[in-house]
């Protein structure tokens, strides 16, 4: 008999744990370039569409049916009686939940093959994973197979799920080779920036969220005072390991890189909930709160083994997020369950069947997967051309331009417009020009002055630009000044740049920037009656603090400025008109 509350529970998980689709892709996409944004959430769209009626024909049979010891029966389209597994919701609901699982494994692996990696091939790939490898370790683990008899312990798929995803990840980043321009000729890891850390953050509260779902409602129960208590030791479990191990990685990173890292916290709080994904369900808080601090420390690390030692490129962590952490939280399970642990006097055997477990896993992932990414890369190929990649793939695998139209640039740097009187510029917008007791001037125009000037030999006014480039803080004070001296129209840009001191040494997971770009802010302005040598003069005071980085001040002759709504040039152009 099955009862409302076990099924509805169920399908709230299921619900959950596919909203999770969405946590990859913004951690993803936010660790990766603007150029291969819609490329990201493409495949993270994809895996779980194929992915779900692959699992469906394939997959489900080979991971729960009664088979064997290794794998269960082929079963197309979930046909077969499955009264065996004594299931307390209905099989429907049971195989929506474990499609969801099947997906999330899956899309782990594209973080970290990402911006190089053909469309066509991440299909086929994923379909492998879906339809057959994590269907037959998964047998192993949950469907009754050799490591279940075992004793093995994985409540919700610390090596079932990812684990499996961070080896596959592992195996595909290294046969893919690494992004152009990640290592020197030195073989020295170089700072390759993820266009939003926004996104990676957002991303990764998604994640949180749904793991509520992904470990909570792996009871497949909701009913019974022993199955109520254990829901709330696993919600707790959940929680603290996450938070835990993201203020270790923080307290990590501050001391290792000076400063706390903020991608790499985000990476800490998912180590946290691969982690403990295993053992939510039999370790106490205390024992969650362990969990929490070495996974926290050991992302740290293991992200930099992964980028300087193995010379593997993952942009957004996932092999050690996923593969690095998912054994380790399985291998913990061993020493810090509360039942059966080594710490509470349960011996050694407990431990050994969770290592023979994990080594298993990873030999039969690491075989298939390079079999299979061989066969890719030797058929219809695996990675993109030089050319497509340096274009990104948004456009060569998508003929998508920017997934970013009308919003930013395709460089990520915001080209500005900022509002007279409104303090620092805002990306999109440009300043209006203001002129006492007018209306302002439209566009882009570039104000007039007035006062007593310098005019060429014909007689008419000279025309100077000046382009100021200095810190954000200053903007303020400086438009303030110009305003005072005459000048009353200004073009106004955020850029990012830095001058021969290359900036101040800053660090992106772990490896530092060659060259810091500072955020600053440019002025164009062109005076015509107000003299240079004033507004040069006036900048100086404004600007100057006596440290590096005040900013430069460039001064060009200007040959002309033509009005494009009445045709009028030179000075007259800067006017307005009654």
């Amino acid at each position: 008999m099955y009862t409302s509350a076990d099924t509805i529970w169920v399908l709230l998980g299921a619900a959950l744990v596919f909203f999770m689709q969405a946590g990859f892709a913004m951690v993803e996409a936010g660790f990766t370039r603007a150029k291969n944004a819609g490329n990201i959430v493409m495949k993270n769209l994809m895996d779980f569409a194929l992915g779900t009626p692959i699992f469906w024909i394939v997959g489900f049979g080979l991971m729960f049916g009664a088979g064997g010891s290794i794998f269960g029966w082929f079963d197309p389209l979930v046909q077969a009686d499955y009264a065996f597994l004594d299931l307390p919701v209905p099989l429907p609901v049971f195989l929506i939940f474990q499609t969801v699982f099947c997906a999330t494994a899956a899309t782990i692996v594209s973080g970290a093959m990402a911006e190089r990696t053909k469309f066509s091939a991440y299909c086929v790939y994923s379909i492998v994973i879906s339809a057959v490898i994590y269907p037959i370790s998964g047998h192993w683990i949950w469907g009754g197979g050799w490591l279940a008899e075992l004793g093995f312990h994985d409540f919700a798929g610390s090596t079932a799920v990812h684990m499996v995803g961070g080896v596959a990840a592992l195996v595909g980043a290294k046969i893919l080779g690494p992004r152009i321009g990640k290592y020197d000729k030195k073989g020295r890891p170089k700072a390759i920036l993820g266009h939003s850390l926004t996104l990676g953050a957002l991303g990764v509260f998604i994640l949180w969220f749904c793991w509520f779902g992904f470990n909570g409602t792996s009871t497949l129960s909701a009913t019974g005072e022993d199955t109520l208590v254990t829901m709330g030791t696993i919600f707790v479990n959940t929680n603290l390991a996450a938070a835990v191990a993201a203020v270790t990685t923080m307290c990590v990173t501050w001391i290792r890189y000076k400063k706390p890292d903020v991608s790499m916290t985000l990476n800490g709080a998912l180590a946290g909930l691969v982690a403990i994904t295993a053992s939510c369900d039999l370790v106490s808080p205390a024992g969650a709160a362990i969990i929490g601090i070495v996974a926290g420390a050991v992302i740290v690390f293991g992200v930099e083994f992964v980028d300087k030692v193995l010379k593997i490129d993952d942009p957004v962590g996932a092999i050690g997020v996923h593969g690095i952490c998912g054994a380790l939280g399985t291998l913990l399970t061993g020493v810090l369950a509360t039942d059966g642990g080594l710490v509470y006097g349960g011996g050694f055997r407990f431990l050994g069947v969770q290592a023979l477990g994990v080594l298993a896993v990873i030999i039969w992932v690491a075989a298939a997967m390079t079999v299979v990414f061989q066969i890719i890369k030797h058929t219809i190929g695996l990675r993109v051309s030089k050319e497509e990649e340096i274009m990104g793939l948004d456009m060569t695998e998508h003929g998508l331009a920017t997934s970013y139209a009308d919003f930013m640039p395709m460089t990520g740097v915001a080209v500005g417009r900022a509002r007279y009187g409104d303090g620092l510029p805002i990306p999109g917008e440009t300043v209006p020009v203001v002129h006492k007791g007018t209306l302002p001037m439209q566009g882009n125009e570039i104000g007039a002055t007035d006062g007593t000037g310098m005019f060429d030999g014909e007689s008419r006014p000279r025309l100077t630009k000046l382009v100021l480039v200095f810190n954000q803080a200053k903007f303020e004070a400086l438009k303030s000044a110009m305003n005072n001296i005459g000048v009353t129209g200004m073009t106004v840009s955020q850029v990012l740049g830095c001058g021969t001191q290359k900036g101040r040494t800053e660090y992106y997971r772990g490896v530092a920037v060659d060259m810091s770009l500072l955020p600053k802010v440019k002025v164009e302005i062109v005076v015509s009656k107000v003299p240079v040598q004033e507004v040069i003069d006036t900048a100086k005071r404004v600007l100057y603090t006596g440290h590096i980085g005040d900013g430069k001040i460039f001064v060009y002759d200007l040959q002309n400025v033509v009005k494009i709504r009445t045709g009028s040039e030179g000075y007259d152009a800067l006017q307005d008109e009654d």
